[in-house]
C-alpha cells in the first residue's frame, strides 16, 4: 500500500508525468509535482478541483541542483519525509548526427540524465536515513536498441540504464528499490508532437505509464521491480 506515502514526480505539467500525479493522487499519495514551466501550478490546481489533496507545485529546472534541493527540503517540511522519486522529466531530439549541435547534445543530456541523476541524488539521503524508499525512471525501449536518427536520444536512455543499475546496487541494502519504464510509443507530446493525433490512436497511454509506475511503487517492501517494457502491439521493434 502507498496511501500517506509521500512522492516527488517531476514532469509533472502534461502528459505522462500530469497523468502519474492523478493516478498517485487516487490512490491517497501526498505530491509534490514539479514542472518546468507555471503550467505545473496549473496542474495542481486541477487536481484540487478533482478532490484531490496535499499536493505541492513547484516550477523547477531538474539540471539545477539548488532547485531540487528547496524541492527536497519543501517536500520534507509540507510531509516530514520522502517515500517516492518518480523521474519523468525528459526532452526527445532525433537528427541524422551530423545534423545535431553542441548545444543541443548538451541540453538533451542535462535533462535526460543529469536530471535523473541530480533528482536522485537530492532523495537519497532521506530514504538511506529511512531505510526504505522507490525510485523509479521513465526511461524508453531505445535504451535497449538504436534506431536511426537516434544518436542523442538513445544514448542518454543508454546512460540512464546503466545510472540506474549501479544505483540499484548501492542502494538496495538500505531498503530503496531502484527501476526503470521503458514504454515504445506513446501517445503524447514527446518530441513537440500532440496528443490525441489520430495516428496515434493505437499507441499507448499516457494511462498505461501511470499505472505500471503505481504497480512498481506499489510491490511489496521484499519485492524490487527492476524494469517494465511496455509496448503497443502495433509497435514493430527488435528482439533480443
Amino acid at each position: 500500500m502507498i496511501k500517506n506515502q509521500t512522492a516527488i514526480i517531476t514532469g509533472a505539467s502534461r502528459g505522462i508525468g500530469k497523468e502519474m500525479a492523478r493516478q498517485f493522487a487516487e490512490k491517497g499519495v501526498n505530491l509534490s509535482i514539479l514542472g518546468s514551466s507555471d503550467d505545473i501550478h496549473q496542474t495542481k490546481k486541477e487536481l484540487e478541483n478533482e478532490g484531490y489533496t496535499n499536493i505541492e507545485s513547484f516550477q523547477a529546472d531538474v539540471t539545477k541542483e539548488d532547485e531540487l534541493d528547496h524541492v527536497v527540503e519543501a517536500t520534507k517540511n509540507a510531509y516530514g519525509t520522502v517515500d517516492i522519486l518518480v523521474n519523468n522529466a525528459g526532452i526527445g531530439m532525433f537528427k541524422p548526427v551530423e545534423e545535431v549541435t553542441v548545444e543541443e547534445w548538451r541540453k538533451v543530456y542535462e535533462v535526460n540524465v543529469q536530471g535523473v541523476f541530480l533528482c536522485s541524488k537530492a532523495v537519497i539521503p532521506t530514504m538511506k536515513q529511512n531505510k526504505f524508499g522507490t525510485i523509479i525512471t521513465v526511461s524508453s525501449d531505445v535504451g535497449r536498441y538504436t534506431i536511426p536518427n537516434g544518436s542523442l536520444y538513445a544514448s542518454t536512455k543508454y546512460a540512464v540504464q546503466g545510472f540506474m543499475g549501479s544505483i540499484s546496487q548501492e542502494l538496495r541494502e538500505y531498503g530503496i528499490r531502484v527501476g526503470t519504464i521503458n514504454p515504445g510509443m506513446v501517445d503524447t507530446y514527446f518530441a513537440d508532437s500532440k496528443q490525441g493525433l489520430p495516428e496515434k490512436e493505437d499507441w499507448l497511454k499516457v494511462q498505461d505509464i501511470a499505472e505500471a509506475a503505481v504497480y512498481m511503487a506499489s510491490a511489496p517492501k521484499h519485492m524490487m521491480i527492476d524494469e517494465l517494457q511496455l509496448h503497443p502491439l502495433v509497435q514493430d521493434y527488435p528482439r533480443p
